[in-house]
């Protein structure tokens, strides 16, 4: 029988950021910071569109609770390895059982490379919640970690916005901009999500107006 440790949002979210604390990190991309930032833009998102919030915080708490580094074959699995730990945590915390379906789903639907389909408000409001996290100010700091970690270039010599070529995230961060991040912009399913989405990406635009100025 499950330990009924979960009785209030407040022990669910202590528990998962007590778990969360734990685990493995690849770079500060996917640090605790980042699961702060997710959980929050959740809870704005899922008050906004009348989710499950119960489902919306759990997810957005664990959903990273899986990861593997972006040059690693296994990163695509990330998201449905993230999903069954989670749960197998929820269940053995005494989170409700005919929530957990839903928060599996928020979990393994969460990830851009995974391409899985939401079938839920709630895995909705978690996709949203962590994408947004890819955008605005917060998203280009992430993107120079990431891409300093793997070895790429700022930006490319010849072309630094890839006016006449395809971006190419190996090759510099700001490719990452054309090739994921503003792409991942237009996929946001939540009003909310997107008017928050909006915002962050005219930011980066400003960003990126700034940068060719100063690169000439």
């Amino acid at each position: 029988m499950a330990s009924l440790k979960i009785n209030s949002l407040e022990s669910l979210e202590k528990l998962c950021q007590d778990f969360m604390s734990k685990q493995v990190v690849h770079d500060t991309a996917h640090d605790i910071n980042h699961i702060k930032r997710v959980v929050s833009n959740a809870k704005y998102i899922a008050e906004a569109e009348g989710a499950d919030v119960w489902v919306v915080i759990a997810a957005a708490w664990l959903h990273d609770c899986v990861t593997y580094p972006k040059n690693d074959p296994r990163n695509k699995t990330s998201s449905i390895q993230a999903a069954k730990v989670a749960t197998d945590f929820l269940r053995a915390s005494g989170f409700p059982e005919h929530k957990l379906e839903n928060v599996f789903h928020a979990v393994e639907a969460h990830s851009y490379s995974a391409n899985i389909a939401t079938t839920s408000l709630e895995a909705e409001v978690v996709q949203d919640s962590d994408r947004l996290d890819g955008l605005g100010a917060v998203g280009i700091a992430r993107c120079f970690a990431v891409s300093g970690k793997l070895g790429s270039a700022i930006y490319h010599t010849e072309d630094p916005f890839c006016e006449n070529r395809s971006a190419d995230s190996k090759l510099s961060a700001i490719d990452h901009f054309y090739e994921k991040l503003f792409r991942t912009a237009k996929t946001l399913k939540t009003t909310a999500g997107k008017e928050l989405a909006l915002k962050r990406v005219e930011f980066m635009e400003l960003y990126l107006k700034q940068l060719g100025a100063e690169i000439g």
